[in-house]
């Protein structure tokens, strides 16, 4: 399927994302990735594509791909990383009761949130979802973790049930003494937690 495209076409054309803050900047290997999707859509425009099985050969060609052939996509890169920090040189965000500057400052001393199930799962799966990905956006990353997370059975997700009763046990544990005003020390935060809700993305 991507051993066909032709990496020659013209560039894609972007929309901009809704709203007034800039559209986040693309890597490389996530250009090569829309050029081939769209490019597939045009070929079998009847057929009905399969994200995980498509981005796993995605992963796969660009792998195979030497420097001359990605030089396009690092440049259609590099230009989208300029019109990024040109745009955000003169963002002003708006500030609102929904908007973070309206968010209530979190407590240092504070329990870390108990992680829910489908977390404690990306904690294991999320390198090796990378390594397979190869340069890869966070958005893509965590559409493959999700998938990952819906194909497992009920007796592999009952071992991140377990570990998200105990962090609940925990966290209601640490919170009430908290609450009595004791100190909790704050545990480093997972890399993926940007705060968020966890237990809405289960």
């Amino acid at each position: 399927m991507l051993i066909e495209t032709n990496l020659s076409d013209p560039k894609l054309e972007l929309k901009m994302a809704k709203g007034d803050k800039p559209r986040g900047r693309m890597s490389a290997y996530a250009y090569f990735v829309q050029t081939c999707r769209e490019e597939h859509k045009k070929k079998h425009p009847n057929e009905n594509v399969v994200f995980a099985e498509f981005s796993k050969k995605c992963a796969e060609r660009w792998k195979t791909m030497n420097e001359p052939e990605k030089q396009r996509f690092h440049l259609m890169a590099a230009k989208d990383k300029k019109r990024y920090e040109n745009e955000m040189s003169t963002y002003v965000p708006k500030e609102g009761p929904r908007g973070k500057a309206a968010r209530k400052k979190k407590d240092p001393n504070a329990p870390k949130r108990a992680l829910s199930a489908f977390f404690h799962f990306c904690q294991d799966e999320r390198p090796k979802v990378k390594a397979t990905l190869g340069e890869s956006t966070v958005a893509e990353v965590a559409k493959e973790l999700g998938r990952k997370w819906q194909d497992c059975t009920d007796e592999q997700k009952g071992k991140y049930e377990q570990l998200a009763a105990k962090d609940k046990q925990r966290y209601e544990r640490e919170m009430t003494a908290y609450k009595k005003g004791g100190v909790v020390p704050a545990a480093p935060e997972p890399e993926y937690d940007d705060d968020d809700d966890e237990d809405d993305d289960e």
